[in-house]
């Protein structure tokens, strides 16, 4: 069953916005490659400093495993106080408001 992960970190202002976009282009790319991968919204709020992302991935093991590994990563970019939450969908409900969760 799908699940969604979701992955909040400090981040510096001054590598948000236009020089993330720029900067993370490769990487938004690669991310499709990941197994499990269905979806990624990209996430920053350059007023509070925090940036990340809500992803769905096709099983719990799987997003677990991208945590881990993509927690790493954005440590190695500057990110700090990386949180990392995994959810299931309560796929019913979610179909009514147009939730997309499979490939």
């Amino acid at each position: 069953m799908a699940v969604v992960l979701q992955i909040d970190f400090t981040f510096p202002a001054h590598m948000m916005g236009d020089a993330l976009t720029q900067g993370a282009l490769q990487l938004a790319h690669s991310i499709n490659e990941e197994p499990g991968f269905i979806s990624k919204i990209w996430t920053e709020n350059i007023r509070t400093g925090k940036a990340g992302g809500i992803y769905v991935f096709s099983e719990h093991a799987l997003a677990e495993r991208y945590a881990t590994m993509h927690s790493s990563r954005v440590a190695a970019m500057g990110a700090t106080d990386i949180v990392v939450k995994v959810f299931d969908i309560n796929t019913e409900l979610t179909d009514i408001n147009h939730g997309r969760y499979q490939c």
